[in-house]
């Protein structure tokens, strides 16, 4: 994928969308309304989005020269108990956390480590994203990936629970943090027996991938007629290889088609690490993650990543984000289940 410095190219970016998701609220403010960032800031940064994460990071250090960010990377789930043990004992070495799942986001939060953020930084969120001490920096919906050669979307049933029943061939990542969190949505939503009874079901007749970028792919090499993942994977393969045969389809008001999202916190009080989030929110880096990542953006005024229906055109269930960090029992469920 080719990659820009999108700071120095946002003004060639043209007209942006709206993403009708309710009514409207503040837009995304410009990087040029924003105070300079001095100082040192120790960044957590979960694992993932190909580089272009670090794409943002490095953008943003170039553009304020007195700003020193230092970034320790890895899974989410290893930083958010770094996070806890370090606060443990009494030692606080991160002063924003930026996890690409919410689970690791709900897991900070419990443990009371976050502070606040004002509301002139989440009141820039559509008001179903709006929370206290995270904001949330772009959003992906579930989907499912087929193959084109052999389907066409209505061949496939708009309920997630009935899709084990299709007859069809599945692929999944089981170990996958986003599949995980697909599945605390379903055990909420449905409950624990339906679950574990969809998990027996999908593993009869399923492929499992280390990650949702190998489901994708192996959809599109007809290794398997369908497969659960987060949209991004197959917009990105769409985009590097137009004749992919691979399109999206998209259950209706179930754990089908959750939306998560990526989100960063203050673990730290001060103008430092709130104003460092305020950059993630603004247009240029919201517009980058769209046009880049192909990720959702959840603020006002940004135009959707190219390949993705308006989320106004889906049904995706309302969970509240912070509940899918009870991760505990959804694990044991799928280990119950035998797919772990």
């Amino acid at each position: 994928m080719h990659r820009r410095d999108f700071l120095r190219a946002a003004a060639a970016l043209g007209a942006l969308g709206t993403w009708p998701w309710s009514k409207s609220h503040a837009t995304a403010p410009s990087v040029d309304s924003l105070p300079t960032l001095q100082g040192e800031l120790s960044l957590y940064l979960g694992r993932g989005e190909g580089g272009l994460y670090e794409d943002v990071l490095t953008a943003i250090a170039q553009r304020n020269p007195d700003f020193t960010l230092n970034t320790r990377r890895g899974p989410n789930a290893a930083l958010a108990n770094a996070i806890i043990a370090e606060s443990n004992a009494d030692v606080r070495r991160a002063d924003v956390f930026w996890a690409v799942d919410t689970g690791a986001i709900g897991v900070i939060s419990e443990a009371g480590l976050a502070h606040d953020l004002p509301t002139a930084l989440t009141d820039q969120l559509q008001p179903e994203f709006r929370y206290k001490n995270w904001v949330p920096v772009s959003g992906r919906i579930r989907t499912v990936p087929f193959f084109t050669q052999r389907l066409v979307a209505k061949d496939i049933p708009t309920s997630i629970m009935a899709i084990p029943d299709s007859g069809l061939r599945m692929g999944w990542a089981p170990a996958y943090a986003s599949c995980q969190s697909f599945i605390t949505a379903m055990r909420l939503l449905e409950g624990e027996n339906a679950t574990i009874d969809w998990l027996q079901r999908v593993k009869k007749n399923a492929k499992s991938y280390a990650g949702e970028l190998g489901v994708v792919m192996g959809v599109e090499r007809g290794e398997v007629d369908i497969g659960f993942a987060n949209h991004y994977y197959t917009l990105r393969l769409k985009a590097g290889k137009p004749s992919a045969r691979v399109d999206l389809a998209f259950t209706h008001n179930d754990a089908g088609c959750l939306v998560n999202a990526s989100g960063a916190q203050a673990l730290m009080a001060g103008d430092l690490p709130v104003n460092f989030i305020r950059y993630l929110l603004t247009k240029e880096v919201q517009s980058f993650l769209a046009r880049e990542a192909y990720e959702i953006p959840l603020v006002s005024g940004i135009a959707p990543p190219p390949g993705l229906p308006p989320l106004a055109a889906l049904s995706p269930p309302k969970v509240d984000m912070m509940q899918l960090a009870d991760l505990r029992p959804t694990l044991n469920l799928m280990r119950k289940a035998g797919v772990l």
